[in-house]
Formats: structure tokens, sequence, C-alpha cells
């Protein structure tokens, strides 16, 4: 196993997927098999993705370092694996959903990763969000190991995860398109070719700028609305039907009790958690220096999860700076 040098958290909180767990269904056994996929990396995101895998149909052979989503896994249906070099030497078709650039490097060229033992003619797709560059690398390392790359970040949350209704971001050949899309299409309701390896990431890390600048703007607003003496639930009504309605607003609302049903009315527990948005904050702020594109409201949201992060609210998700503008009024 790879507890030394792959000590990674595959997507954090943990602790709330206990209640995650619950959330697996143990597929029938004489359900018809579409094929064998190996799926590595079982946080928040992945556990409902590898799930959605094995109610479709597929065998799932599947790795986390941590116990609790390999034995809900387990408890699914999927095959456990020791490490992703164990995971590769058994498959022809891999997901990867992973934290960050330095873990995805790690599980895909390690000394027990991936590309250790893959097959010939295995295409490998990665729904991590990580830097474009890091994407197009892998992708040249994956071709010396005569297999194929394709970057498919998604957006939707947990929720979307959970119920197959994600939108992923493809980076490829187009000619292996097809292929990626008959698997993504069963974790997901839109499947969208953005162009050659590293596209993929370059939209979402857009997409996550804006919905960072639209998280904090919509805690703002609602913030300042109650304290005016308008009631949480008829302001955001307001602006649901209004010019300010968006996705921070109408599916995913920051403040506690507006939906029942999101982070924000869980004590903001479970979702996308602050540190990966702070890290993809980043990833676009990279790409504005390097390209020279100015994105000032990026870079004030990137310098606010900053502060989150500092402030302890790392794990909580990134809803939580609604109560961190609250806070502020008392200091």
């Amino acid at each position: 196993m790879m507890r030394g040098s792959m000590l990674l958290r595959l997507k954090p909180s943990f602790r709330a997927f206990n209640a995650g767990i619950r959330s697996f269904s143990v597929s029938s056994p004489s359900r018809a098999e579409k094929g064998t996929i190996g799926f590595v990396g079982l946080g928040n995101m992945g556990h409902h993705m590898a799930r959605n895998l094995i109610n479709s149909g597929y065998k799932v052979i599947a790795f986390d370092v941590m116990d609790a989503p390999l034995n809900a896994a387990k408890n699914a249906g999927a095959q456990i694996c020791s490490s992703p070099a164990d995971v590769a030497s058994q498959v022809k078709r891999c997901v990867t959903m992973l934290p960050s650039s330095p873990n995805v490097i790690e599980v895909y060229t390690g000394k027990e990763g991936l590309l250790s033992t893959s097959q010939s003619g295995t295409l490998f797709v990665d729904s991590s969000t990580i830097d474009p560059s890091v994407s197009k690398d892998l992708a040249l390392k994956c071709a010396e190991k005569q297999a194929d790359y394709m970057d498919a970040p998604v957006s939707g949350g947990v929720n979307a995860a959970k119920d197959a209704l994600l939108t992923f971001m493809v980076g490829g050949s187009e000619s292996l398109f097809s292929d990626a899309q008959a698997i993504l299409q069963q974790m997901g309701k839109n499947v969208v070719h953005c162009g050659a390896v590293g596209t993929g990431q370059a939209a979402k890390i857009c997409n996550n700028m804006l919905l960072a600048i639209s998280m904090i703007g919509v805690s703002e607003a609602m913030n300042l609305g109650i304290k005016l003496g308008l009631d949480k639930h008829m302001l955001a009504k307001i602006i649901n039907m209004s010019s300010g309605q968006c996705w921070s607003s109408d599916k995913y609302n920051p403040c506690p009790g507006v939906m029942p049903t999101v982070p924000s009315s869980n004590e903001y527990k479970g979702g996308f958690g602050t540190a990966l948005m702070t890290k993809d904050l980043g990833l676009a702020q990279n790409a504005s220096s390097a390209m020279k594109a100015p994105t000032p409201l990026g870079s004030l949201a990137h310098q606010i999860y900053r502060i989150l992060c500092q402030q302890g609210y790392s794990e909580k998700d990134f809803g939580v700076v609604f109560k961190f503008l609250q806070e502020q009024e008392n200091r």
C-alpha cells in the first residue's frame, strides 16, 4: 500500500463521509455488467460517482487511502485494491478524482502509481481540478506507456454527484471523446468536449473563479438584507426571481435554513471544501498572471478564501463565507 509516499487525502472532510455511506446502494448480483472501470479517489464527490457507475452496470475496481470510503465502496459492490498500481493492472479504463495537482502526479507517476502497471491502450480520465499544464504533462507520460489521457473536471457539487447530474468539461483527443463520454454520462447530465488536453481544466478554473465571486456576492447580499430587516426566505425568493439570481442563490444558498438540503443548513459540513476552492482560485490566478488577463474580482475572492482557511474554515463548505461575514460584525 502507499501509506508512506502517498499519504493523500482524497477529497477531504471524511468526517462527513459516514453520513454519505448510506447513499451507496448495494447492486443486484443479477445486473448486466457493462465492463470494468478503475476508480481512484472516493471522497465527497468520488464516492457518489463510483456508486453511479456501479448502479449503471459497471464493475468498479477502487482505491482510496482512507478506510471508510473503501468499506462503503465494497458494500456497494466494488472490488477493493491496495494501491493505484493494483487498480491499473486490472483495467483498461480508469477514472481519477483527487484534490490537487501533487496528488494527481503521485497517483499517476509514483512508485505504486497507475502508470507503473498500466496496460497498453488504457484510457485514463482525470476528473480532478488541477493545473492545465499538469494535465498536458500527464498526457505525455501516459502516451509513453501507450495509454491515453483525458482531463474531465466536474461542476455541480455534491448533490449533483449524488444524483448523476454533474457537468463534465473534457479535454483530449476528439477521437477518444465518445469512449470517455460513454463512461462520464453515467455520472452526469452534461459532457462537453472543450478541445485538446488541458482545455477541460481551463474551463473548470474559469467556472470556479466565477462561482467563488458569486458565492461571496450572494453571502454579502443575504447578510445585508437580513440586517435591514428582511426575512431570509423572502429575500432569497426575490433574488431568485430577479436579476441577482445565480447558482449560488437558487441551488446552493449560503444562508443557513434557506435550503434544507445544502451544506449551509448542516453547519457547512460536506460539500465543496473551502481549501479546495482556495486551491482552484490559486490556479485561476496563476493562469491570469501567465496570460496577462486581469481578474481583479478573482484576485479578491482568492484573498478572502485564503483568510477563511487561516481562520480555521478550510474543511467547511465554501458557502461558509456567509458565516465569516456575520462574524466580522462582532469584531
